[in-house]
């Protein structure tokens, strides 16, 4: 029986098959450019995942828009069981008592409730006393929402816009940079870069995990430039520019860290195609020393100058 090594199945769980010339299945922003189709509604549905990934103008909107209908809903009832129900209601005309039940409700619902409205009856004080609780119960649930938004661990390392091919020693090297613009201390940083790239006259895609100079750091307090040596070893080696683009190359990068703040792992991700690539160029040197201090300058990640390659 013939044995299979490791590499033999090299994926990444994002499909061998190219539909298209110039297909990505990562976006810049590491952002998966698949979608899944023909999934019911309840399968798709996922309350949690929605409120903590969604903007946060979104979130403020829906618990807005939920506190205004349930409010109206309560409201509504006060008046079908009769305003009469309600001790402390002066308005005349109908939309004034409906306004009058509506706070009524707004006072029951966050359990405020000012005194100068109250139930009446048996009936009345039942729907008082079950607006209580589901106030108590959406309440609690939107404070764990909020809690959970605010605390998800959210990475935003800075890549490179583009990628070089570049000397680097006696041979060339595939590089881009990255940098963590915020002041979270980032520890034990790992990166991981793979390639995809087409079968020679077939449509399936292959998958190559670089080998790097450096894989890992344990601080990230200033710029990464991350190298891939293409050596005789390289899945790069014999690949020319134009072949980059008629393998419809994909290069994929992965950080993993540790975030000393939320005391969390944080991941963040960004790939690169052929047109993102430029040949023949190095990055500039993007720090310098004033007063005794190292001064990284962000606005310079993807500034580079011509150079020769070997």
């Amino acid at each position: 029986m013939a044995k299979h090594t490791k590499e033999d199945f090299e994926d990444f769980g994002l499909g061998e098959k190219s539909y298209s010339k110039g297909y990505r299945s990562l976006n810049k922003d590491g952002s998966f450019n698949i979608e899944k189709t023909n999934i019911s509604f309840l399968e798709r549905l996922n309350f949690f995942h929605s409120l903590v990934t969604m903007k946060w103008s979104h979130f403020f909107g829906i618990v807005a828009l939920t506190y205004f209908l349930v409010n109206t809903l309560f409201a509504s009832i006060y008046s079908l069981i009769g305003i009469e129900n309600l001790t402390g209601i002066h308005g005349l005309s109908p939309f004034e008592q409906f306004m009058e039940a509506f706070f009524f409700s707004a006072q029951t619902i966050t359990t405020l409730g000012y005194g100068q409205v109250a139930p009446l009856g048996l009936l009345a004080n039942i729907v008082a006393a079950i607006e209580s609780l589901l106030g108590l119960l959406f309440f609690a649930l939107a404070t764990g929402l909020f809690y959970g938004r605010f605390s998800k661990p959210i990475s935003k390392i800075k890549f490179s816009q583009k990628a070089i091919i570049a000397p680097y020693q006696d041979i060339n090297g595939f590089m881009f940079r990255l940098v963590n613009p915020q002041k979270n201390e980032l520890l034990d940083v790992e990166i991981n870069v793979s390639v995809s790239m087409k079968r020679k006259n077939s449509e399936l895609r292959d998958f190559h995990i670089l080998d790097l100079e450096r894989d890992n750091v344990r601080f990230f307090p200033s710029m990464w430039t991350v190298v891939h040596p293409i050596d005789k070893n390289s899945p790069l080696s014999e690949l020319s520019k134009s072949d980059y683009f008629e393998k419809d190359l994909e290069f994929i990068a992965m950080l993993k860290a540790f975030d000393e703040s939320s005391g969390q792992m944080v991941y963040s991700r960004s790939s690169y195609k052929p047109e993102e690539i430029e040949w023949g160029q190095k990055f500039v040197y993007a720090a310098k020393r004033d007063n005794g201090k190292l001064l990284v300058d962000v606005s310079r990640i993807n500034e580079s100058e011509k150079a020769e390659l070997n």
